[in-house]
């Protein structure tokens, strides 16, 4: 069975070795050597300044938007994974969806400004399949307006935008590092903040808001990692550049084999080091992807539908018309992406797509 990724794992005598000294710690949470050795080595590889882990990518979404979020709406967009408006909305907000631009797939900067009202709190843009958002045109946005930025970066480890970590960019970058992404903890995240004093608040609503054991800072939840996710971590990170060039070589044989004469893919934007976090397609039809899926399915190769329904038509949201995402939301699929996925099968799926397009 070919699954639209597959879990990196590292040696296991490396992982083990890091077990071995939590085992001796007797330390399995509450900010152990371990997360706090992961975080000096992403600040080092990430060439960032603060970086705090945490034990999924949603939690980070949520504390940013609790700390950085000025009013009742937060501006985002429809097409991005389904976390990014349920944590609007968990934390008591509403999405104001700005529809998407047809060829980077991330917001349309242009359609920004005209969604501002008096309630706006916040702008919570994605940067999709790791392609960055227009970072200057939202930021000019923010600055006229006073509005804080949070980009979702749950795709984007790795990537560098004009020679530097997208991570850098906006007040604060969520980060996802679940088991199928490009670096993993297993299950696990990260908040990354450019400003030391949103630091220091991301850090105290993600211990429960202690400051020291006999008193708080204000209000926080657990947002903690695991030393065994850190472990996990630690034994990834020596091993990224060889999984993205792994990857790059199957990005590289789609883009050579596959007929694109009746589909697309995005656009990366300019001046970008992309991480090959993902590959979609886009077919001119639904009815078309449906029937390049089911061919697949049947030889046992499992694409996915990322990302499907656009989020204007979650049942929890005021729904509007988000014509662009709701078209590209119908249409694009992501093919089998992951280190050791073979030249056979890889052949086996470019000749399904190729002739279901016909």
């Amino acid at each position: 069975m070919i699954n639209v990724t597959k879990t990196f794992l590292p040696p296991i005598d490396e992982y083990n070795s890091y077990l071995e000294q939590i085992w001796k710690s007797e330390w399995i949470t509450n900010r152990g050597q371990l997360v706090l050795t992961l975080e000096q080595k992403l600040k080092l590889f990430l060439e960032i300044d603060h970086i705090l882990m945490m034990n999924n990518g949603t939690i980070p979404i949520q504390i940013a938007l609790k700390i950085l979020c000025r009013g009742k709406e937060v501006i985002t967009s429809p097409f991005s994974y389904v976390a990014t408006s349920s944590s609007i909305v968990w934390e008591g907000l509403e999405p104001v969806f700005v529809d998407i631009d047809s060829q980077h797939l991330t917001i349309d900067e242009t359609k920004i400004e005209a969604a501002i009202t008096k309630d706006t709190g916040a702008i919570l843009a994605t940067h999709v399949f790791g392609n960055p958002c227009n970072v200057d045109a939202i930021q000019l946005i923010s600055d006229k307006y006073n509005l804080p930025i949070i980009y979702d970066a749950a795709h984007a480890f790795g990537v560098k935008y004009r020679g530097k970590s997208l991570f850098g960019y906006g007040d604060a970058s969520t980060c996802s590092f679940h088991a199928t992404k490009l670096f993993h903890t297993g299950e696990g995240g990260a908040i990354v903040s450019n400003k030391i004093e949103n630091s220091d608040r991301f850090f105290h609503a993600h211990n429960f808001g202690h400051d020291g054991h006999l008193s708080f800072h204000g209000l926080g939840i657990n947002g903690k990692m695991s030393e065994l996710s850190a472990a996990m971590g630690l034994a990834n990170l020596p091993y990224f550049d060889f999984i993205r060039s792994e990857r790059k070589l199957v990005v590289d044989y789609y883009n050579e084999n596959l007929n694109w004469s009746k589909i697309r893919t995005l656009i990366i934007r300019e001046d970008t080091k992309w991480n090959y976090s993902y590959f979609p397609i886009i077919f001119d039809s639904e009815e078309i992807l449906i029937k390049a899926q089911e061919k697949m399915n049947m030889a046992g190769i499992f694409p996915r539908r990322y990302f499907y329904p656009s989020l204007n038509k979650l049942p929890y949201v005021n729904r509007t018309n988000m014509p662009v995402s709701e078209k590209i939301s119908a249409s694009v699929m992501c093919l089998p992406l992951y280190v050791g996925l073979i030249e056979k099968d890889l052949k086996t799926i470019v000749n399904i797509i190729n002739t279901s397009i016909l």
